[in-house]
């Protein structure tokens, strides 16, 4: 059975688009910064206030410039709700939920992870430019859901270490 021509122009435009798009998912995946979330491990979302680092949420340096953020969602809040870091720094968040599923979003990084109970997510981001970051549940969590967020504040770094010399 013969081909007409404009199925055949079809043909090769479509199989053109396909690899198009398939290099297009290739270079973004190699070069883009997307990664798959680590494994943090499991945990009882029961027991979270006696398992470590659960047990204080929060941030503690680990390094120069390196951050550890120990962090609950919960309904209908993350805990906790305000992270202060410098500019510049690697920020290593685990997180895990009490409850039900959430979501861990930072609009304008790599961090999309769900945050589910039992589970530790671990993501790793890299906050270069000073200002207001929103960490947002992405997560339908329930009635209150439309309210839960939270706020990283990235400081220049002469004014955070202002800051800690003060301490």
């Amino acid at each position: 059975m013969p081909i007409e021509r404009f199925e055949k122009v079809f043909i090769w435009i479509s199989l053109l688009l396909l690899e198009v798009f398939f290099v297009a998912v290739l270079v973004v995946a190699f070069f883009g910064g997307i990664q798959l979330p680590e494994p943090g491990g499991l945990v009882d979302p029961q027991q979270l206030e006696n398992t470590p680092p659960f047990d204080t949420p929060g941030v503690r340096q680990v390094g120069d410039r390196e951050y550890e953020v120990a962090m609950i969602a919960q309904t209908w809040q993350f805990v906790p709700n305000e992270v202060r870091v410098p500019a510049g720094s690697t920020v290593t968040f685990y997180i895990t939920s009490r409850d039900v599923i959430h979501g861990f979003m930072i609009p304008r990084t790599n961090a999309n992870v769900m945050v589910i109970p039992g589970q530790v997510a671990k993501v790793t981001v890299q906050f270069d430019e000073p200002g207001e970051y929103s960490l947002i549940c992405h997560e339908y969590c329930g009635i209150g859901h439309q309210g839960m967020f939270a706020r990283i504040f990235v400081e220049p770094a002469e004014q955070a270490q202002a800051q800690g010399g003060e301490e």
